[in-house]
């Protein structure tokens, strides 16, 4: 069954990439300047053939259930028209769909300002993470980088030596940053530390501070609306939602002795007593979430709800120090509370301005929390309603930022840029830059 899915599958894509490269070469250009885009034809062992593969990682996950819908998952249920059961990782799948909808592609890869690869760096890493290749992660990318080299057309790649490419890979980056002289068994592989690679600009789930090459993008979470008024809809629902929690922590960990912000988090919910509310116009000022396990990934009913009915959403780091949840609070009108600027400050500067965050978000150190003891429920207190309020209405400003819409969307809902157009504006604009430094040198 998943062989024709996949040739299905394949026939759609090219199919879907020939007309829109027959049809975008017929628009007016200047519609375009700057932002021509050339799609890298790929072998499939780079991309399609890794979806036939999708059971054979169980130490990771059976992924086969989201892969349907181009990486959005099942529908949450039959009549659903925006809300699916997307995992994360999916988002090559995603952002490949999206690309063939592009209305500035180009056939010829001289005319382009910038190279797409769709290569699936996440699913192939698979093999490396938890597969038989587990000993040999220092060799993930080598084959694509000899193939964009010497491949079918390696002129692509020597006018500008890859300075012009870019591809998504649907892990964080601290996951493909793995020393070439470390232990063969420390988690990762050494895509990321690969000097032949180093000028293709990678979008990564969550990036490093320093490597210029690294740019965070959204998680995807599962609300993908495929026109304006599902959109609006939603947005009507948030804002009419009543917000009867003051905070909300979604999520596992925290269980452990060691001190920690999760394990304070914890502790400070359990012991809010049943009259604590009285007088602050919540009825309850803590709600906590299990999520351990990852019971949540794949059910937004789990926490959206709960979400909807929450002022604040504590976004506190775990094993990385962003998290999918940020996203999904944010389409729940529900403000974030970052508690390290790594959490989302010093990643998401595409998508959520660096200079706003005043605006949508709170921080809170965690180390006022863990060591100073510092009350997260007394600062949130602190702040007056109407700032709530008004915090609340950028957090809504900036959903479509965030979101990924379905694609064939109607046109209503493509004034509106999702996470993927602003993700394609970030790209041309660092290439641009970059090309114009390396021409100066």
């Amino acid at each position: 069954m998943i062989t024709n899915f996949i040739t299905l599958f394949f026939i759609c894509v090219f199919f879907l990439f020939t007309l829109s490269v027959i049809c975008q070469d017929s628009d007016i250009e200047t519609d375009c300047t700057n932002r021509w885009i050339h799609i890298r034809r790929l072998p499939p062992q780079f991309n399609l053939d890794l979806l036939s593969n999708c059971s054979e990682y169980p130490l990771f996950d059976n992924f086969c259930p989201y892969l349907a819908n181009h990486g959005f998952g099942k529908k949450t249920h039959n009549k659903s028209h925006s809300w699916y059961r997307t995992d994360p990782f999916m988002l090559e799948l995603i952002f490949h769909r999206r690309m063939l909808e592009y209305p500035c592609l180009t056939s010829d890869p001289s005319h382009a300002n910038a190279i797409y690869v769709p290569y699936y760096g996440g699913l192939d890493s698979l093999k490396f993470l938890y597969g038989p290749e587990v000993n040999s992660s220092y060799q993930h990318g080598l084959d694509l980088y000899e193939y964009l080299v010497h491949g079918d057309l390696p002129d692509v790649w020597s006018r500008h030596y890859g300075h012009d490419h870019f591809m998504v890979m649907a892990r964080p980056a601290w996951d493909f940053n793995q020393p070439f002289d470390s232990d063969p068994m420390y988690f990762g592989t050494s895509f990321l530390e690969l000097p032949e690679l180093f000028n293709v600009t990678a979008l990564t789930l969550e990036s490093r501070a320093f490597p210029w090459q690294e740019q965070a993008i959204p998680y995807p979470t599962s609300f993908h609306p495929p026109n304006l008024a599902f959109f609006e809809s939603w947005v009507n629902r948030v804002r009419r939602s009543r917000r009867k929690t003051l905070m909300l922590f979604a999520g596992g960990g925290g269980s452990s002795s060691k001190p920690n912000i999760r394990r304070s988090i914890r502790l400070e919910c359990e012991n809010v007593t049943s009259t604590s509310a009285n007088g602050t116009g919540y009825e309850k000022l803590c709600e906590l979430v299990d999520c351990s396990s990852g019971i949540c990934q794949h059910d937004p009913i789990k926490f959206m709800k709960p979400m909807l009915q929450a002022s604040f959403c504590l976004q506190p780091p775990g094993d990385t120090p962003a998290r999918r949840s940020t996203f999904d609070g944010i389409i729940a009108g529900c403000i974030p509370v970052f508690f390290e600027d790594l959490s989302a400050k010093k990643q998401y500067g595409w998508h959520l301005p660096e200079e706003k965050y005043e605006e949508f978000s709170v921080s809170i150190r965690k180390e006022d929390v863990v060591s100073k003891g510092l009350n997260i429920i007394d600062v949130l207190k602190s702040i007056p309603r109407g700032q709530v309020r008004r915090m609340r209405e950028k957090v809504i400003e900036m959903m479509p930022r965030v979101m990924y819409r379905k694609h064939g969307s109607s046109l209503g809902l493509r004034t509106k840029k999702d996470a993927f157009d602003i993700s394609i504006e970030g790209t041309l604009e660092r290439i641009r830059s970059r090309l114009l430094e390396v021409a100066a040198q």
